[in-house]
């Protein structure tokens, strides 16, 4: 199986590699450009499998797509917005969400290994998908949530919250008051219901309201530290491979 790496971030592009050289999997080529990938799809056999991230230091991935006729076959490593999760889902192998979980890493693998006689089949439409990214359709995310409390229901509404976050295997709600509610969904579950621009997810445990962000500070081995107004229950680290798009998120 012949397997390329697209990542900007040499350290994730060289985390990834080592993830698949633990099943059995080597990349050929580690392309962290635009420019650098088109010269090499130029000049080499296309691979069977590509593993992609979106936003390169010098544009969008799809550019090379729009450039060069590829039929190689995709999984995405990126963090983007539900719309663009869905279009992956769709039109690709697997999307994986940054950071990038061994165990998923895997299942995405075997999962293209299960389509590969069909691979001359698997078309993805880059175009729709960079228009979902460019102009996502307008939509209404969830604006208050209902939390059962003894025998009573409580409403608590998307500004009241200061984050979601998981702990003993439940997710917990913790709002502006310093109060926490444990909440009937899975903080995946969430991906699709919370407005993107105003929470953000820092790991797998966490997503943050940028409304009550106090402080960021900076932590070990290039990750950054959130303190929130109220909440001290567990350190809110945003892991070193999700710090760029952090930073874009704020911005």
């Amino acid at each position: 199986m012949n397997v390329i790496i697209i990542e900007d971030e040499k350290p994730a592009a060289r985390r990834l590699n080592r993830m698949l050289q633990k099943i059995d999997v080597n990349a050929a080529a580690m392309l962290h450009s635009v420019e650098e990938s088109l010269q090499w799809f130029q000049e080499n056999k296309h691979p069977d499998l590509i593993f992609l991230d979106i936003q390169l230091s010098d544009g969008l991935s799809f550019e090379i797509f729009e450039k060069v006729t590829i039929k190689s076959a995709v999984i995405f490593t990126t963090a983007y917005d539900e719309y663009a999760l869905q279009a992956f889902k769709l039109n690709s192998i697997d999307y994986l969400l940054k950071p990038i979980d061994s165990e998923d890493l895997e299942q995405a693998v075997l999962k293209f290994k299960d389509r590969i006689p069909q691979k001359e089949k698997v078309s993805i439409d880059f175009d729709d998908i960079k228009k979902l990214l460019v102009n996502p359709l307008e939509r209404e995310y969830k604006k208050r949530f209902t939390i059962k409390v003894g025998q009573h229901i409580k409403m608590v509404t998307v500004d009241a919250i200061e984050c979601f976050y998981s702990e003993n295997k439940g997710t917990y709600i913790h709002t502006t008051e310093g109060r926490d509610y444990l909440l009937d969904m899975t903080l995946d579950q969430l991906e699709s219901e919370l407005e993107p621009q105003t929470f953000f997810r820092t790991s797998r445990k966490f997503y943050v309201n940028i409304n009550a962000i106090k402080d960021i500070i900076s932590y070990t081995n290039s990750r950054l530290q959130i303190k929130l107004n109220s909440y001290q229950h567990q350190d809110i680290i945003v892991s070193r491979e999700r710090v760029r798009d952090f930073k874009d998120w704020l911005s």
